[in-house]
């Protein structure tokens, strides 16, 4: 075999190597989320109304689970008196799909400025935590919202079946099995959220940053492994030719 042919060979076994590193790179998978409009029916105490908004659910993980935050782009229901602030406390549901089942309680702060009356009420962002049961890709859907204010409570029910609002890759404890039971999730008046695992051992950290860094690990594996393989070659050749 001539030297310009085994310089061809070592080259394309490196560009081979290279290639299935980027491939492996690229695998990597990432959450998916879209701004959905919910039409929201809602029983007030005078009354039935109805508004859609925009709904964005976004989440962050958080020690063994994800913190959810869920955001409305318009205001919803409506107050025949002006809300002072501090009068309204809002909260919703998350509803969890996919691999895992059950819900996610969200919540958030009173409302910081007064809403006047016979005004859309602007919900503020509302948080929960929600930890895994299940392995698989899980989906987040708007639920019901509940308005409490001046001693009422308005609950606002979607009627158009929307779809998702966000999409993730999660693993269980142990790698998938557990029972049926729903995500656990849940927020104080301020946000923070309050439940947890319901055992003592620690999740494994399986949001997109932490598979992303895994399968680039191995890809660099993959890409020094070519490397070396090129180095004994060319060294070998070497040796045979003297």
């Amino acid at each position: 075999m001539s030297y310009r042919t085994y310089q061809k060979r070592t080259a394309a076994f490196a560009f081979a190597a290279a290639l299935a590193g980027s491939a492996v790179l690229t695998a990597a998978p990432a959450a998916h989320a879209d701004v959905v409009d919910v039409n929201y029916q809602c029983k007030t105490p005078i009354g039935d109304k109805s508004a859609v908004s925009p709904i964005d659910i976004r989440s962050e993980k958080s020690g063994s689970g994800y913190r959810l935050t869920m955001s409305w782009q318009k205001g919803v229901s409506s107050s025949p008196v002006e809300l002072g602030k501090g009068a309204m406390s809002p909260s919703a549901v998350i509803k969890v799909g996919g691999a895992d089942s059950g819900t996610v309680t969200v919540s958030g702060p009173a409302n910081a400025a007064a809403i006047p009356a016979n005004t859309p009420i602007k919900i503020s962002d509302l948080s929960g935590t929600y930890t895994p049961k299940k392995t698989g890709s899980v989906t987040f859907t708007a639920g019901v919202l509940t308005i409490k204010a001046l001693g009422t409570t308005t609950t606002c029910t979607p009627s158009n079946s929307p779809g998702p609002s966000l999409t993730l890759d999660v693993t269980a404890a142990g790698g998938g099995g557990g029972s049926n039971g729903s995500g656990s999730g849940g927020g104080s008046g301020s946000g923070e959220p309050q439940s947890g695992p319901e055992s003592g051992a620690e999740l494994p950290r399986t949001g997109p940053e932490d598979s992303a860094i895994a399968l680039g690990t191995l890809g660099g594996t993959v890409l020094l492994t070519g490397a070396a393989g090129v180095l004994w070659l060319t060294r070998r050749h070497q040796a045979a030719r003297r």
